[in-house]
């Protein structure tokens, strides 16, 4: 991989090259989190259930590039799909510039220090919990735009 250029999280997503792609991701782990569907409506409800590769203390997967191998349903978010994504949070940088808007200050590329995700409130570290532990999905509903905690 080679080096990524000055300020590429400004460019079109379509211009990144897979290294940049991969640092546009600002670590919060909200895509590793359950979803239910509801099957009327379609609507997604957030949970703080993690996938159980998710390290629940740092929001970072434990096995990023094998995650196929162990959860075959982890979705690789890809250009030809993030627009396609309906649960991708509304602070996510991928929905972001796919969008065309600006990353968050708090967005480590900008600020230049990892923790700003959690600072911000962002990031799920330490505030869920892992599938293996959880039980039913319905007892750990949350709404992650409501609040610090997240809870409903």
């Amino acid at each position: 991989m080679g080096a990524l250029r000055e300020k590429f999280w400004e460019l079109p997503l379509e211009q990144l090259d897979r290294a940049e792609w991969e640092a546009l991701c600002d670590g919060c782990g909200r895509c590793c989190l359950h979803k239910i569907e509801d099957e009327d409506t379609g609507e997604i409800e957030d949970t703080n259930v993690s996938c159980k590769l998710l390290d629940t203390g740092t929001a970072q997967c434990r096995d990023y590039r094998n995650r196929k191998a162990f959860v075959p349903d982890c979705l690789r978010l890809t250009l030809k799909i993030v627009q396609d994504v309906p649960w991708l949070p509304k602070t996510c940088a991928y929905r972001l510039r796919a969008d065309g808007q600006p990353l968050k200050d708090w967005h480590p590329l900008i600020s230049g220090d990892p923790e700003t995700v959690k600072h911000a409130g962002v990031s799920v570290a330490g505030r869920v919990i892992s599938e293996t532990d959880a039980g039913p999905l319905e007892h750990h509903l949350v709404d992650w735009d409501a609040g610090s905690d997240g809870a409903k």
